[in-house]
């Protein structure tokens, strides 16, 4: 069995639902800058996506109401998370019993506070291998479920082959995001690799948005730019 399918294989076996690799040589200097040298060393990433209930999202709209909000909390990120992180543990450790270094990083979790960003951006390893675009609300969009997807990565140096390339935006003149986002924060420009987040979006708009909500004694719950998405509408039961 050829490695990429072999990987795959496994993945699939801990409840992966998408699988990609990425070829980082080219988002080096990019990776050094937001995660520093213990991850820039890495040549390879492995994405992995869990795609979320679609019910659970479509309640969003109705996200005032705490059950509703203690629901999505709990499933799109809580359990999700957990599950994403189980499975790149199992498939770090997979990866060095082969001889392979592998690094794991957590599906969630800050690092640096003052860059408002995770020690490695997921959605730029899923962009790189192939299963998505990065869209104006700064989340990756796939094909089959819109933003509506989860992830985490595996950092290696495994000789795997890259399974895509970098998928060409495809938002075209949607602003649903940007007209729904409460916060203000999704400005509605178009994803350029040579231009830096704060020109798409004002995380600490978003950051503050959450702060306000859990000051009132709510649950610190938006979403909507994953619920508007027309790429994850398409499933809505309604």
């Amino acid at each position: 069995m050829k490695p990429n399918d072999e990987i795959l294989a496994l993945a699939e076996d801990y409840g992966a639902d998408l699988f990609g690799v990425a070829d980082l040589t080219e988002a080096q200097e990019f990776i050094l800058w937001q995660g520093g040298s213990r991850v820039a060393g890495y040549p390879r990433a492995v994405s992995i996506g869990i795609t979320l209930l679609h019910p659970i999202v479509d309640q969003l709209p109705r996200r005032e109401e705490k059950a509703v909000a203690v629901e999505y909390r709990h499933h799109a990120y809580d359990v999700i998370n957990d599950r994403l992180d189980d499975i790149s543990s199992r498939l770090s450790g997979a990866l060095q019993a082969r001889g392979y270094r592998a690094l794991p990083i957590s599906a969630s979790g800050r690092a640096d506070d003052d860059k408002i960003a995770a020690t490695f951006s997921h959605k730029l390893a899923a962009h790189l291998a192939g299963l998505g675009w990065i869209g104006k609300s700064c989340l990756l969009i796939t094909p089959q479920a819109g933003p509506r997807v989860r992830w985490t990565t595996v950092l290696t140096d495994a000789p795997l082959s890259p399974t895509g390339k970098p998928m060409e935006e495809q938002c075209g003149d949607c602003r649903e995001c940007e007209k729904i986002c409460p916060a203000g924060a999704i400005l509605g420009r178009p994803f350029r690799d040579d231009e830096p987040r704060e020109t798409r979006y004002d995380a600490r708009k978003c950051e503050q948005y959450f702060r306000d909500m859990e000051k009132n004694g709510d649950v610190g719950v938006c979403g909507m730019c994953v619920y508007i998405c027309p790429y994850g509408r398409k499933n809505d039961a309604d």
